[in-house]
Parts: C-alpha cells; structure tokens; sequence
C-alpha cells in the first residue's frame, strides 16, 4: 500500500483506499473559510448557492457539497440532472438547480427527485404537460442579457412564457437568473449593460407576476465586486474553491480567499545523466552536463498535459524543471542534486518557502484557473483533509 495513505495517522482525511504516490489534497476547511468570506460581503438577507459542476471544479462534488451545506450554502447548482441525481443519491436534501437546459423527457425524474430545472422556452414547457408528474416540477426562468448561450431575450419571450405557467399544476416557478460575460474584467460597461437588460426584464416579470422568486444575477465575480446589487441570492463557483475569477478581480483583492487544492507526488525513481544522455520520447531533451533525473509518477493520462514540459515543480522546497516529453503516466525532472526515492515532489500548492499556484500553471498553459483543476481526472485519488 502506498505511502500517502499513512497521512490518515497524521490529519482528519476521508478517502477511499489508493495504491500510488500520486494525490490531490482537498482541504475542506479552506472551502469553508472562503464561504465564511463570502457570507460577511452580502446583506444578511442573501442566501449562497454552491456551484458544485463538473465533480465540484475537479475538488470532489459529494465531499465539497456536504462542505459547503455545513459552511452556510443554502443550495448547490450543477451543470447536469446526472450529477444532481448523484447528490441525492448521497443523502444531500437541500435544493439543487440545474443549470443545463434537460430535454422535457426527463421532468419526471427531476419532479421526483425534488431538482429545480431552468426553461425558457413556451414549447419546452408545453411539452413538460404531455408528462405525468407526481410532484410539481420546481422551475428557475432564464433571461439571456448577453452571455448568448441559453435564456429568453424579450419581453414578448417573457410574456409568452408567463402565460405557460400561470394556473399550470405541473411547475411551480422559484426562481429567476441570468449570468453576466464579463464581470472580471477591467471594463465593466458590456456587464452594467447586461444588468441593465435584467432589470428591465424583471420588471416586466413582476408586473404579471407576483408570487415570490429567488433571484441570482451574481457569479463569483459579480458577488465579489457587487454583493449590495446582487438581488437575493448568489452562484459562488470558482472562489469557493480559493481562486480568484480573474487577475483583475485578483488584483482588486476585495476578498481573501484560501486555495482548496493541491498536488503532490513522489519520486520513484533516482538516477545520473552523463552529458550527451537523453530523456523521454523524441530526444527533446538532452543532458548538456552530468545530470541528476527523477521520476514522478503522473503524465498526460492523467490529465497533466504534455503541454507543461518546462514547468517546475517542489522538490524539498526547491523549484525543479519537468524535461523531455511527459508521458502518459509519467514524468521527469531535472534535479540540481540526488534525492532519496520516496521523497515528496509538489505540482500544484506549498512546499517550503515557495508555492506553485493554479494561477500559474493556468498561465504556462495559456488558459484560465478554472480548466485546471477540471483537467485532472479521476485516476488521481482526491483525500479531503479537514
């Protein structure tokens, strides 16, 4: 059995059993204390949804769930029904809304299981009749103010799709939203003009219809630079988890935020390079003088793209370059001296006086933070310590 799962004897972790020494670390008190941050910027009349999609940014979507419930999080947001089934199937009963448009077919499942689904289309909702639904259907109404993804854009749209749902048994409608495109950056006139498009909406909805609703306009960016204008409920995706949206919003630091994730790994295997020696597929990297080498266990297939040969990674404290082609379950380093095999190698996190952030590797590969805790995959074990 490998050696990370000794760290049970050391911290408050739960994990499943592993048998390599590759791990990523999901410090769940780090999600809390980013919630906690969050809760103090709102009114007190706020409620925070968790967004929790696409396995909860990479963290783990069952443990960081149940984590942010217990941190203050009235609700959670998914991408896909599948993944909210998966959390009720762990017992979670607090409301969750799916964020995807699912295809009318599937109501059933979701009325059932008690899943809020967003619509904004008269057809889709004319189909939702055809089906025989024990509970009322929870809907949340989208308005398209500029992202141009997915939403209703007009007040004729909006009338339209009223008139669906007034008097109709089968939905009960809790809520209303819409996302903004540019709320981390530096130029904020395309997001006022999109908030501006909301509101003019919103007025049209509370004119014909007067039932209460939860409103969410705010992402984390939005929350972040605007928790006073953010109507009555927020989406906290990417800052739950210790990132900032943007370098901008970084910048502005109107937030302190705790990462809640790292990675680590070991050396399994030690050797000398005499200059003229070379490493990995291709021979693209060649030892220029006698040279110390180790191997990680953790490549492509893991999701650590080949793109990131030439970054560093920890080694004892010490910043250590990834040469030749990473492969697809391992990786090598050039080291500035001999280490023991077994010893500790950090590629994302704290190790000694340095830190290798998401942030940075996010820029080595020319993306943003939030593709590369997704980007690694479920072959890496996650251990929650608390």
């Amino acid at each position: 059995m490998s050696q990370p799962l000794d760290l049970r004897r050391e911290q408050s972790i739960v994990v499943d059993e592993f048998y390599r020494d590759t791990w990523i670390e999901i410090n769940l008190e780090a999600i809390k204390y980013n919630i906690t941050q969050m809760k103090e910027k709102l009114p007190q009349d706020s409620n925070i949804i968790a967004v929790v999609k696409a396995n909860a940014y990479g963290h783990g979507i069952v443990p960081v769930a149940k984590k942010a419930i217990e941190s203050g999080a009235n609700g959670l947001a998914v991408a896909l029904l599948e993944e909210a089934i998966k959390l009720r199937r762990a017992a979670i009963d607090v409301p969750i809304l799916v964020l995807g448009l699912v295809p009318p077919r599937y109501a059933p499942i979701a009325a059932e299981n008690n899943i809020t689904l967003p619509f904004f289309q008269r057809e889709w909702l004319d189909e939702i009749n055809q089906y025989d639904l024990k509970k009322p259907l929870h809907l949340h109404l989208k308005f398209d103010t500029g992202m141009g993804r997915i939403g209703l854009r007009t007040e004729e749209e909006l009338e339209d799709v009223l008139q669906g749902l007034i008097g109709n048994p089968k939905v009960q409608l809790t809520g209303v939203f819409t996302h903004f495109a540019t709320a981390d950056e530096t130029d904020l006139n395309f997001f006022y003009e999109q908030n501006e498009r909301f509101n003019r909406l919103l007025m049209v909805f509370k004119e014909k219809w007067d039932l209460p609703v939860t409103i969410h306009i705010g992402n984390s960016a939005a929350s972040i630079r605007f928790p006073k204008s953010v109507h009555n409920c927020i989406r906290f995706g990417i800052s739950m988890y210790g990132l900032y949206p943007s370098a901008t919003v970084k910048e502005e630091h109107q937030i302190n935020l705790r990462p809640a994730f790292s990675l680590h790994s070991k050396l399994v295997h030690v050797k000398k390079l005499s200059k003229g020696e070379s490493v990995s597929y291709g021979r693209t990297y060649i030892a220029e003088a006698d040279e110390w080498i180790g191997t990680v266990p953790i490549g492509y297939g893991d999701g650590w793209s080949r793109k990131l040969q030439g970054m560093s990674v920890l080694v004892e404290g010490n910043r250590m370059p990834i040469v030749g082609r990473i492969c697809m379950d391992q990786l090598m380093i050039r080291m500035d001296r001999e280490y023991k095999i077994g010893t500790k190698v950090t590629l994302i996190g704290k190790q000694g006086n340095d830190n290798i952030e998401i942030d940075e590797i996010a820029d080595y590969l020319e993306t943003i933070n939030y593709e590369i805790p997704c980007m690694l995959n479920e072959r890496i074990p996650r251990v929650y310590v608390n």
